[in-house]
């Protein structure tokens, strides 16, 4: 794979361990949204983007986009002119393998940030997943050919820049619809949502969120079998000696 210092003057990301990524994948967004109330992140939840491959699962670090409103005395260029002073064309050349793009495009509904073939780059670079407070167009192309997970506020025709916003910085602060996302945040979606788990309490949060997921499977099982609410969630205490030995049980 090239060099990206080659490709780009933009800033790269640093990349969390994978087994961070790899366990809050495992997690999904609800525990760690739930887990990451108790570190002090009220409301990490990305919202205005929605699934739009239903059933995909992905964690990743962000790799971020900003666009601004688009002013004529600053960018002018059209779809194809200049390519290389495009910065959404940037942030895909910074692409490792597990890599989600984040977009803070203001919530534009016009303007298709990223369109197949720039998709198809980033699938082909590694990327896993795209988290766009906007459009992308080619949307049944994407659909049918790639293997993207896609949170998206919409989809439309247009270009990147047709109408009032272009990309303005690369591996930036943004804002996802007023919530912070850094540069190498590590992202975890599927269909209940998006939520952005700050790089430095991944690990803190990964150690409360496979206990919370590790009672919960046995209370599901509980559950199931005709338990009561009250006893088993959440766990009670006097289902923890019970708790307990199922965890033993199964070498836990």
């Amino acid at each position: 794979m090239a060099d990206a210092k080659a490709d780009t003057h933009t800033p790269d990301i640093v990349r969390p361990p994978k087994e961070l990524v790899d366990g809050l994948r495992e997690v999904g967004s609800a525990t760690a949204a739930g887990e990451l109330r108790k570190l002090g992140i009220e409301d990490p939840t990305i919202l205005g983007p929605t699934p739009y491959t239903p059933g995909k699962v992905v964690a990743g670090p962000a790799l971020t986009l900003q666009f601004m409103p688009k002013r004529g005395d600053v960018y002018n260029h059209d779809e194809y002119s200049d390519p290389e002073q495009q910065l959404h064309r940037h942030v895909l050349y910074h692409t490792q393998p597990g890599d989600i793009v984040c977009v803070d495009a203001r919530g534009s509904m016009t303007s298709g940030c990223f369109g197949n073939m720039m998709l198809t780059f980033f699938q082909g670079r590694g990327g896993v997943g795209v988290v766009i407070d906007g459009c992308i167009r080619d949307y049944p192309i994407v659909l049918r050919d790639l293997d993207l997970g896609l949170w998206l506020r919409g989809v439309t025709p247009n270009f990147h820049t047709q109408t009032n916003i272009y990309p303005y910085a690369v591996n930036v602060p943004i804002g996802m619809n007023n919530n912070l996302v850094l540069p190498g945040d590590i992202i975890v979606a599927d269909d209940d949502g998006v939520v952005a788990v700050p790089a430095k309490l991944a690990a803190e949060l990964l150690g409360l969120a496979s206990q919370h997921a590790e009672w919960e499977d046995f209370s599901r099982e509980r559950l199931l079998a005709g338990g009561h609410l009250k006893k088993y969630y959440p766990l009670s205490e006097g289902a923890r000696p019970e708790y307990e030995a199922w965890k033993k049980e199964r070498g836990l």
